[in-house]
């Protein structure tokens, strides 16, 4: 049995700074092995030029891929679609988010936010993972973060920005706006990149997580 976490080509793409900071996070953690990416292989050469920071694509490419998950291993995951991917593919592999092992270490250095209210807005993907869903609540709450629900959380929850809209391109941006228009709170904080995108097209201030955790200077 050994444990791996996925850096994740879409994560690193879009917050290649944090990502980074992850992995560099994960290495102190002696007994767990970082991968590229969920699928073997997948895109390699594409996926290195969508990262920014040229610290991180080197790093990146020298990442080892993931065809040595085993049944019997946990893998740690920052995307859903990889801790699907994961649990579909390779029979007998657990998949578990990074926010529950960043909840169970007793000496990860959380910032503190001084009560900074926002609310939390669940991704559909995760519907039947209330053990990440408690973790994310944890961390804010260990981060000083006052939040509040949305009207639809937890297995309730239908959302993930605009990937349920792909077909609908011209009205993306309406629908992410109506949807906005619920929230009561300046900030948005979210756990999935997808979720993010749409809180963005929805013109409200969203943040992932992972930037709250890992940046010094987010907001």
């Amino acid at each position: 049995m050994a444990y791996y976490y996925v850096a994740s080509c879409m994560f690193t793409a879009n917050f290649p700074k944090t990502s980074f900071m992850i992995q560099n996070y994960i290495k102190s953690k002696s007994d767990i092995k970082i991968v590229r990416c969920c699928i073997p292989n997948y895109k390699v050469e594409y996926n290195t030029r969508r990262i920014s920071e040229c610290a991180v694509q080197n790093e990146w490419k020298q990442l080892p891929v993931s065809k040595v998950f085993q049944p019997g291993d946990t893998v740690i995951s920052v995307c859903h679609n990889c801790t699907n991917i994961v649990e579909e593919w390779r029979v007998g592999t657990k998949a578990i988010s990074l926010w529950e092992v960043i909840d169970h270490d007793p000496v990860f250095p959380f910032p503190d936010y001084n009560g900074l209210e926002v609310t939390i807005q669940d991704c559909w993907r995760t519907r039947e993972r209330r053990s990440e869903q408690e973790a994310v609540r944890s961390i804010l709450r260990k981060m000083n973060i006052k939040f509040v629900e949305t009207k639809k959380n937890h297995e309730e929850t239908d959302f993930c920005g605009s990937t349920l809209y792909r077909e609908q391109p011209e009205e993306q941006v309406s629908i992410m706006h109506n949807y906005c228009r619920q929230y009561q709170t300046e900030m948005v904080v979210c756990y999935c990149h997808y979720c993010l995108e749409g809180l963005l097209q929805g013109d409200v201030n969203g943040q992932h997580i992972a930037n709250l955790l890992f940046n010094k200077n987010p907001l």
